[in-house]
């Protein structure tokens, strides 16, 4: 396993990403990712599964403090003291006295960004968590976070795949220490069947997602590819035994377009 270093941080290039994982599916692939070799685990309050990732956890026999844990706060409770509240709670949930990396969510415009950042700072100055950081920042709020923290910020988690241009957001978070932890990797399986891919994967006698996670990889981000088959876990692992040229990563950056994004809701902020 490869790791990624950021501002203190030493994080699992990949993890599972437990997004719609639910009940006893959620637990077993939990406690099957790590007995096949992952040690990063992804949920988040708003994934109502936190209770099912502390089960896998400790069923799977891995020692905590070998497992990268994130939890991410959601929008509503971004201010002050429902902050703190929420992360007591997932942290009651996952049945964990600190988990290792916690994220806002989602930037909530109608609570001050300057409070938000300062009770994620408290958490970490408090022991609830070994990191902080952000998720799905644009590049002005990635600047305004940094600004108002006085704690370093370890990461941006966005949506980033072959078909989505993130360069101008990796550029900040570059300038800033932060790496990039790439949700919906394979762009929620839309990269199955791409032309450019299925061809690269062929070459390497690879699977077109396999290729993709690659491809981010080599772009220097940590991925939290999802699936809730057990059979998925060790593909999406077995992505360190090749390396793509720099004519494939071209080829494959080519695929960037204007509308290849795919998480968009209604308080989303104004993309970069």
């Amino acid at each position: 396993m490869e790791f990624v270093e950021a501002n203190g941080a030493t994080i699992p290039a990949v993890g599972l990403g437990t997004w719609e994982l639910r009940g006893r599916t959620c637990a077993r692939l939990v406690e099957h990712a790590l007995l096949a070799g992952y040690r990063h685990i992804d949920t988040a309050e708003a994934y109502e599964n936190e209770r099912e990732v502390g089960e896998g956890l400790r069923a799977s026999g891995v020692a905590r403090h070998d497992v990268f844990v994130t939890t991410k706060v959601w929008t509503d409770h971004l201010a002050p003291r429902q902050f703190e509240r929420a992360t007591k709670e997932s942290l009651v949930r996952l049945r964990l006295s600190e988990v290792d990396l916690l994220l806002i969510h989602w930037p909530n415009p109608r609570i001050p960004l300057a409070e938000t950042v300062g009770a994620l700072c408290r958490m970490k100055r408090a022991g609830l968590a070994r990191h902080v950081g952000v998720s799905n920042f644009t590049v002005a709020l990635i600047e305004e976070a940094v600004s108002l923290a006085t704690e370093p910020l370890a990461v941006n988690q966005i949506e980033w795949h072959p078909f989505l241009d993130q360069s101008k957001v990796r550029s900040a978070c570059r300038a800033h220490g932060m790496a990039i932890i790439a949700y919906s990797p394979i762009a929620r399986g839309r990269i199955v069947g791409n032309d450019v891919l299925e061809r690269i994967a062929a070459m390497h006698h690879k699977t077109a997602a396999q290729v993709s996670l690659r491809f981010l990889i080599q772009e220097g981000a940590i991925i939290i590819p999802r699936t809730s088959r057990p059979e998925r876990l060790a593909e999406n692992l077995a992505i360190f035994d090749f390396a793509l040229s720099e004519k494939e990563m071209e080829d494959i950056r080519a695929l960037a377009h204007p509308r290849g994004r795919i998480v968009e809701w209604s308080s989303a902020p104004a993309w970069d």
